[in-house]
């Protein structure tokens, strides 16, 4: 491929950091964006020090540059695109991966807590779109992926608000995907499943250590394990190279979700 450059939303950790990695590793110049502090959550978000450290590290794979970036407020989400272009001359591919996962009952789930988590999992992809469609646009080879999940195409007892948000992102990945084909903008969505990120571990099966973990991945998934940083940045690459691919919602979950 020729060299372009990602900007991966939510980089500092998790899947944003095996996405990154991989794009780097894909001969991409790469601007990660994260939280300055993610607290105030239900579980450990991204944070300044670890924006820097993982921009640090992954140095080691290529140019890499990291930003502040608040996706649900749309001067910062424009200020990140400008880093981007400020720092590489350019926006080939924007990779909206910042989210967050909350669960409970519809009868306790408060309003507060719905909009927040679509202010971050639904608004945020909104708010990143609209500040990096002029720059993609300028590109010769432009591309968007959204990262949905799994929960993106069947729902779960007690995740309304997650399920919702992420069918949400798969509506708007395939309305972008419409819009922006006349401007060869290519825009599909990424879907997860089971990946041991701090998502998982922290929140939805805090009651399982690593290798219990594990072992129920084992018995749920059918390739026998449960997805990794890498497979999601694998993925990624795909999406954002493949020239006539367009409008999908990609699971990669090892054959747990099928469409």
């Amino acid at each position: 491929m020729n060299k372009r450059t990602a900007l991966v939303t939510g980089g500092a950790r998790g899947i944003g950091r095996g996405i990154a990695q991989s794009f780097l590793e894909a001969g991409h110049n790469v601007m990660i964006a994260d939280l300055a502090a993610g607290d105030g959550w239900r579980y450990r978000l991204g944070s300044d020090a670890e924006l820097a450290s993982t921009a640090s590290e992954l140095a080691a794979f290529g140019d890499v540059r990291a930003t502040r970036l608040d996706v649900t407020d749309a001067e910062s989400c424009a200020a990140a695109v400008r880093a981007a272009t400020d720092a590489f001359g350019g926006l080939d591919v924007l990779v909206n991966n910042a989210g967050v996962v909350d669960s409970g009952p519809i009868g306790d789930y408060s309003a507060e807590r719905w909009d927040r988590l679509f202010a971050v999992n639904v608004k945020g992809v909104f708010l990143m779109a609209q500040a990096a469609v002029a720059s993609l646009r300028a590109a010769e080879d432009a591309a968007i992926v959204n990262i949905a999940s799994i929960a993106g195409k069947r729902g779960a007892a007690r995740m309304a608000a997650y399920c919702g948000s992420k069918f949400a992102v798969v509506g708007i990945t395939q309305s972008l995907a419409l819009e922006l084909a006349p401007d060869g903008i290519r825009v599909n969505a990424l879907c997860p499943g089971m990946v041991g990120t701090a998502m998982w571990h922290d929140h939805l099966m805090a009651n399982l250590g690593p290798d219990e973990f594990a072992e129920r991945m084992r018995e749920l998934i059918p390739l026998g394990r449960p997805q990794t940083v890498e497979d999601m940045g694998q993925a990624a690459v795909y999406l954002a190279s493949a020239r006539n691919v367009s409008g999908v919602a990609l699971n990669v979950a090892g054959g747990y979700e099928m469409h």
